[in-house]
């Protein structure tokens, strides 16, 4: 089932309550050519087990990008006026009844999910990522509450159940954070789920805000890392977060020398490129996964799987065990998202940024200009 049948699925089977309403400002599209700007959404008040947060920061992921232009309309329809965001970290303000796990004034945070079936084999599995009966996004999911869509994260309010809210470690710094909740927790489910760890050679293809956070995460579970890019004008930043090895991935001579050498690639990129000459590079039975998102569809050759035993796989961020997991790691390790902090008036010229690969690694907002 695709994940616009899903949401589908979930919208039909989850009928609108009809609750108390506040209003928070937000940034917004109007459609898929119009430029973000300023807008009111409606927020449900706190039911018993929900927080309200007041959002201090909200990573710009690119899939917001995509999103608000419906370039993945044939998964995953935009609706309009559409707030993105789903990396946020924010403080609680205000607690329901029934709330057991945070307190008024801590600091939490909200990945990619608000809510889930919390029944099927996935959702009770703590792999919510994967309900069988639909995930419900943190934005352009259905709004069981209110009806029409969720909004997310430009925004400087937002109302969520306990049970999809994450608690922040105290010594990380904030802003460098909210990409954790999804550029962090989509590269380090595989890393964990591929048992990446000392004594294995990991490579990463591309050094963007995926790949800076999978460098991150498999020096620090131990593995030599090797980078693949097609810049070599990243080779100096790929050795400051702790590449063992930078390969230029245009350079057949370069790729020869390590064939069959791998024990796992994780392949963070979003753009078409040739998956079988990463897969010429793994050991037998190994891995290559992908977290990146390319539009169109890319052709793989069957020897390469084939004559190795290979396996070709892909992964979607975490579900909410696994990300507060993340977080507690990030927490032990100090590691964050290397980020440039932005105001919320400069989204659009950070989108344009972005489609250049322009940022260092992660943009980061600053919610209090929305204020």
């Amino acid at each position: 089932m695709s994940e616009a049948a899903r949401q589908k699925t979930v919208s039909q089977t989850a009928p609108a309550r009809i609750t108390e309403t506040f209003s928070a400002r937000a940034y917004a599209a109007a459609s898929r050519t119009a430029a973000l700007a300023p807008f009111s959404v409606p927020r449900r008040a706190p039911g018993p087990q929900d927080v309200q947060i007041e959002i201090l920061y909200c990573g710009v992921c690119h899939s917001d990008l995509h999103t608000v232009r419906n370039e993945w309309e044939s998964a995953m329809a935009t609706a309009y006026p559409c707030v993105p965001g789903h990396e946020i970290v924010g403080r609680v303000v205000k607690a329901g009844t029934g709330v057991k796990k945070f307190k008024e004034g801590e600091i939490v945070a909200v990945g990619c999910i608000v809510d889930s079936c919390r029944h099927c084999a996935s959702c009770l599995q703590g792999l919510e990522q994967y309900c069988e009966n639909g995930m419900v996004l943190t934005y352009n999911g259905p709004d069981s509450h209110l009806g029409g869509v969720t909004y997310g994260g430009y925004s400087d309010s937002i109302v969520v159940d306990e049970n999809y809210v994450l608690r922040v470690p105290k010594k990380l710094d904030l802003a460098g954070t909210a990409p954790l909740l999804c550029a962090g927790i989509t590269t380090y489910s595989p890393l964990r789920h591929w048992k990446v760890a000392k004594g294995k050679k990991v490579g990463i293809v591309g050094l963007g805000g995926l790949g800076h956070m999978g460098v991150k995460f498999a020096k620090a579970f131990g593995a030599l890392v090797v980078l693949f890019t097609t810049s070599p004008n990243k080779t100096a930043d790929a050795k400051r977060l702790g590449v063992d090895e930078v390969v230029v991935s245009r350079n057949e001579a370069e790729m020869q020398k390590q064939a069959a050498s791998f024990d796992f690639i994780l392949d963070a990129v979003s753009a078409n490129h040739d998956l079988n000459a990463y897969l010429n590079l793994l050991k037998r039975d190994a891995t290559l996964t992908l977290v990146g998102a390319p539009k169109d569809p890319l052709p793989v050759g069957a020897f390469g799987l084939l004559m190795k035993r290979g396996s070709l796989a892909g992964s979607a961020i975490g579900g909410i065990r696994e990300t507060q997991e993340m977080l507690d790691f990030c927490g032990e390790h100090g590691i964050t998202a290397d980020i440039e902090l932005i105001r919320i008036q400069q989204i659009n010229e950070a989108y344009e940024r972005l489609l250049k690969s322009d940022v260092k690694y992660r943009f980061v907002i600053d919610m209090a200009s929305l204020k």
